[in-house]
């Protein structure tokens, strides 16, 4: 059955909406599209009943949470993010002085289970990294994309939005645009800085002919790979490596860096600067992915275990 249509008015306001908390706060392109999705998705249901959604009271948003769960099934950390975007909407209603009182002021979000980050063995890591076949263009891309990516704890939007001037070969650093539009120097690693020149010696050229393209990475289409993309080739390059494609994904790669550097002694305000955290307690979840592991080495190992 066909979606009902977003009102005019609706869509208007949203995107008023999404344009000044973007001056505002300078968001990440990722997080101003899920604002976008929940947000029409909310504006779809009430469109089958009445009231725009700015009116909309605690009671409503409330019932649209339930619907959700009771009609699709959505997860408690899906309903979490949303209720996260509903906040910032009717913050910035009460700012605009559209209404006096904000009714996610008492929604109170769904409890969450802990839930670690997944971290690959770092003998799973080295063989996702050999998998890509280097003697092509692309092969030898998508082995420096993967190298990057966990030599430098990139997240995938930051990975494939890279420009090509983002990159310093000769200090060994490559410069991330993350959340907010913050910058970050994060050093490169020898054998990412390898795959790098490599990459930028052979197969870029030759992706690129001689256009004059932007972007870092670049496909045939002369396009930077779009995260859906890079997503797919990390699932392919995983069944090739031996390792279930189900349980790898592109933020693994992430979270595998941070483990690993903590399990190797690495400093958790260091950790915060090389993911572009912004709190350290987000950086903290993977000291419980860290003491998991030695309590599992403990088990293991110890004669009495």
């Amino acid at each position: 059955m066909a979606l009902p249509e977003v009102p005019e008015a609706d869509a208007a306001l949203i995107t008023q909406f999404l344009d000044a908390i973007w001056a505002e706060n300078g968001l990440a392109k990722p997080t101003l599209a899920s604002y976008r999705r929940d947000l029409e998705g909310l504006a779809r249901w009430r469109s089958q009943t009445s009231g725009d959604v700015w009116k909309l009271d605690r009671q409503a948003l409330f019932d649209y949470l339930a619907w959700r769960t009771r009609e699709h099934g959505y997860s408690p950390r899906s309903n979490a993010r949303l209720l996260s975007s509903l906040r910032a909407f009717y913050a910035w209603v009460l700012r605009r002085g559209l209404r006096n009182d904000d009714p996610t002021a008492l929604l109170d979000p769904p409890k969450l289970p802990r839930s670690l980050p997944k971290a690959l063995a770092e003998s799973q890591v080295e063989a996702l990294l050999q998998a890509p076949q280097i003697d092509t263009p692309l092969g030898l891309r998508d082995r420096a994309m993967l190298e990057l990516m966990y030599a430098a704890g990139l997240r995938v939007s930051e990975l494939v939005d890279l420009p090509a001037n983002a990159v310093n070969l000769r200090q060994g650093v490559v410069r991330v645009t993350g959340k907010g539009s913050k910058e970050r120097l994060v050093p490169l690693g020898e054998e990412s800085q390898h795959w790098l020149e490599k990459y930028l010696a052979q197969a870029r050229p030759q992706l690129a002919g001689k256009r004059n393209i932007p972007a870092l990475f670049v496909g045939v289409s002369g396009q930077a790979p779009s995260r859906q993309e890079f997503w797919g080739l990390v699932k392919r390059y995983a069944a090739v490596a031996g390792i279930d494609p189900a349980k790898v994904s592109p933020h693994g790669l992430r979270h595998s860096f941070a483990t690993h550097l903590l399990n190797r002694g690495a400093d958790l305000r260091a950790l915060q600067m090389l993911l572009g955290h912004s709190s350290l307690s987000t950086t903290q979840i993977y000291t419980l992915v860290a003491r998991e592991h030695l309590q599992k080495l403990h088990g293991k190992h110890h004669p009495r275990g």
